[in-house]
């Protein structure tokens, strides 16, 4: 079978229509080149140089492998510079995982971007998903960075948190609603209101700040509406439907009818942690966390 080291002597003694000068270029002696090709014109069965002593010529079946065995060592050259690309995490691919209001804050942009200039052979591929479904996939290795908001305590041993943003936390209603009146309220001023907000099962750590805040002020939120999108509470608490606690990130989003007021509670935040595989990074996630 004929190999790649074939291919270049060939191709070299094609360019250079003669023996010593492909040799030179190959730096080898001529004898082996010489050996070599006569190996090659014996496996394929056919003569493809006409040699004298005063020139070297391709023979037609010669002239016709010249484009094959061009076309091969560039095919060997560009993957092999594929593979080491790879291995730098230079090209391949990156699935983002996000909850709903990271896109909304300056951390993810600002990191996405600043990865999409350095790196802009690897395919981005982000998808919206819970906290739970963003660590459900983190362990089994189908997503490589996660944008999330865990409420407990993360027991994964294959899966590492990395705080990037602590975020305030807003009270949302309607424009009509009497506390559009106030600058800031306290988690205190939304006891007795109907809440909207995302359902626990989805492993949200809001859910479970919201939960905590209104413990520490004294009442147990009437839930009248679960949404799983953070768009979709904003929403429905800008027409009127009920009250939210949403992150401050939320204040970049244009809505009619929504207002969105600071609470002072002393706990009125929520962290937001990027997630990744502790082993077996791939190395464009690699480079991403480099980033942070």
């Amino acid at each position: 079978m004929l190999e790649l080291r074939h291919f270049r002597y060939f191709v070299a003694v094609a360019e250079e229509l003669h023996f010593g000068r492909a040799a030179r270029r190959l730096h080898i002696s001529q004898p082996p080149l010489s050996q070599q090709i006569q190996a090659m014109e014996a496996h394929l069965g056919a003569t493809l140089f006409h040699r004298s002593r005063r020139r070297v010529e391709l023979t037609e079946a010669g002239a016709l492998l010249l484009g094959e065995a061009r076309k091969a060592l560039a095919q060997a050259e560009l993957a092999e510079a594929t593979v080491r690309r790879a291995s730098k995490g230079e090209v391949g691919s990156l699935q983002i995982g996000f909850t709903g209001s990271s896109p909304f804050n300056e951390v993810m942009p600002r990191l996405v971007g600043r990865f999409r200039r350095a790196w802009p052979d690897v395919q981005l591929s982000l998808r919206e998903m819970s906290t739970a479904a963003q660590l459900d996939a983190l362990a089994e290795g189908t997503l490589d960075i996660g944008f999330a908001r865990p409420g407990t305590e993360v027991n994964l041993p294959e899966v590492e948190l990395r705080l990037v943003q602590r975020e305030p936390l807003l009270a949302a209603f309607n424009t009509d609603h009497p506390l559009a009146a106030r600058d800031r309220v306290a988690m205190a001023d939304l006891a007795g209101q109907p809440f909207i907000l995302h359902p626990r099962q989805i492993g949200t750590g809001l859910y479970d700040r919201v939960m905590g805040l209104a413990a520490a002020a004294g009442f147990t939120p009437q839930v009248v509406i679960e949404a799983h999108q953070m768009s979709g509470i904003v929403s429905l608490a800008a027409i009127g439907l009920g009250v939210s606690v949403v992150p401050e990130a939320m204040r970049r989003v244009t809505i009619d009818g929504l207002e969105l007021r600071p609470l002072v509670d002393a706990m009125a935040h929520i962290d937001l942690f990027v997630a990744h595989r502790r082993h077996r990074l791939p190395p464009p996630a690699a480079n991403f966390l480099a980033l942070l």
